[in-house]
This record gives structure tokens, C-alpha cells and sequence, in this order.
């Protein structure tokens, strides 16, 4: 199982010192900026999605995309 831990900066050394401690933590390493920006790009995009599937929300069809652009 994978768990993402969300540890504040200046916690971070003592935090993955923890993690790495713990017998049972397979591969305990921070994210780069390029993977948070994804990985909150992705969460924005499935929220976008559920809001939508719910009647909440209206995405842009392609071509309103495409116009955009």
C-alpha cells in the first residue's frame, strides 16, 4: 500500500528520519516540485470530473478548448 504524508518544510528532516526508521516503510522519499505540482494537478482534475459525473459542474467541450488555445 502507498500513503501519501504530508510533512510541513521545516519538519521534513526529522519526519522522513522517522519514516526511515520504521522497520516496516519499504521507500520513504519526498516528491519533486515537478511531481507536487502534478500529483495537485491530477486532484484538481478528478475533483473537476466527480463535480461534473454529479450535474455540479460543466466542463469544457474540445472545441471550447481548442478556441481557448
Amino acid at each position: 500500500m502507498k500513503i501519501l504524508v504530508e510533512i510541513p518544510d521545516n519538519d521534513a528532516t526529522f519526519g522522513m528520519k522517522v519514516l526511515r526508521s520504521l522497520s516496516f516503510v519499504k521507500n520513504a522519499k519526498p516528491m519533486s516540485s515537478g511531481s507536487i505540482n502534478l500529483w495537485d494537478d491530477l486532484k484538481e482534475a478528478a475533483k473537476d470530473v466527480r463535480l461534473h459525473k454529479e450535474g455540479k459542474a460543466k466542463l469544457q467541450s474540445l472545441d471550447e478548448l481548442l478556441i481557448e488555445v
